[in-house]
Order: structure tokens, then sequence, then C-alpha cells
């Protein structure tokens, strides 16, 4: 499966998601998911906003090489999944390529969808939207300008939204597959959680085990920041 995520200027949102998803395909091993991102007023050229890119690598992520790139149809088109951070980017997607509509949501939107109704596939999400329309905002802020602990927010945001969506639609994909995330002892640590401000010690990413698959629905996770006080 391949997954594009859109935001406005592709140095923050899109870009932590993009390689949060790399970090879960290298920590589960899932070798079909890959990913990419775009903004639909890419800051062209630029590298990731260093405060983004601390969150990525907080997150378990590479933030690495990368170079921010303008929305084009064709990476709608060659994208199983678009995954956008605002209400507003999606329908931007949408109008460039009426045709996506099916494929293309809010991460926050499609997450619901997957926890409320139980969907496992693209095609399930589509087809319970109607059902389940949401009256409020489903939108992830641009953090540019704000501090590092808000920066950790969006990014805690992101992963929790982000990471169930992605291990249940491959568990729907593969039901034989067990899921099992590396250790330090595969030479490659495991996700981690930017310390932002709430606690002194990193923190493995705030997702289900895959254990924990075995319901109907993909549960919310909680900050670390609860559980601390």
């Amino acid at each position: 499966m391949h997954v594009l995520f859109v935001c406005s200027g592709n140095v923050c949102r899109s870009v932590i998601a993009e390689r949060l998803a790399l970090a879960v395909a290298a920590d589960h091993g899932l070798q079909e998911l890959s990913a990419e991102s775009a903004g639909v007023r890419a800051l062209v050229g630029f590298p990731v906003e260093p405060l983004a890119a601390q969150t990525i690598v907080g997150l378990g992520g590479n933030a690495d090489n990368f170079k921010a790139r303008r929305l084009k149809a064709e990476m709608v088109h060659r994208a199983d999944l678009v995954l956008a951070m605002t209400e507003k980017i999606r329908d931007q997607v949408r109008e460039l390529v009426p045709e996506a509509l099916p494929r293309t949501f809010t991460l926050l939107e499609a997450y619901r969808i997957a926890k409320v109704s139980g969907a496992r596939t693209v095609v399930g999400l589509h087809a319970a939207r109607n059902d389940l329309a949401y009256v409020g905002r489903e939108n992830i802020s641009d953090p540019v300008g704000l501090s590092p602990q808000q920066f950790c927010e969006v990014g805690d945001r992101i992963a929790e939204a982000l990471v169930p969506l992605l291990l249940a639609l491959h568990a729907h994909q593969h039901p034989q597959a067990t899921l099992r995330p590396r250790s330090a002892a595969d030479g490659q640590p495991p996700l981690l959680v930017i310390d932002g401000g709430r606690g002194e010690q990193g923190r493995r990413a705030a997702y289900p085990r895959p254990a924990e698959y075995s319901g109907p629905a993909v549960e919310p996770t909680r900050h670390a920041a609860e559980s601390a006080g």
C-alpha cells in the first residue's frame, strides 16, 4: 500500500506522517508499505523544519535527505490512500484529482471511521464515510512558529491516529501475518515519542501492540502525560 500525506508547506505535518509511516514499516517489517508527502503550497526544496525533524527523530523516524515538494496529480494517482492534514487540504486534493475522492480522507477522519465502523480497507473506509459524517472539524493544525512542546503534541496526535490505522489496514491485508515490533536487539531502536517538556524520559510510541488487534475496532491511545498527571 502506498500512502500519500498532504499538508500545506510540506515541511512539518506531512513529513512527520511520512517518516513515521516509513518507521512503522521498518519496525514491523511491512515491506509493501511505502509513503511520500507533498504540500499544496509547498516550500519547494526546503528541508524539514528543525522542530519537525526533532519530532520525527523522537518518534523513531529518520528526518534526513528530505526536500519539500508541491502536490502534483501524478502523486495522487499512484497513491492507494491519500491522507490530508485538514479538511480544506483534503478538498483541494479532490479538486485536483476528482476520481481520488474514494481514497482521500483527512488522517483523523480515516482513523475515526476505522475505529467506529471496523472498516479495514480503503474501500470500507469510503463506504462508511457517509454513514459516519462528523459535524466537527478533523484537522491537525500547522505547528509552524509554535513551541517544541506543541510540535511534540502535533507529532503525538499524528502518531496516535496513523499507527493504529496503518497496522489495522495491514492486518486485514495479511491476516496470517504476525506483527512484531523490532527491538534494539534487532539492530534498530523501537519507536519512541519525542521528549517535549512533559517528562525527561523518552517513551515508546503510544500505539496498541499486535495482540490488541483481535477486536473489531481500533482503540485510541493515550498521552503519557495523562498517566503522569
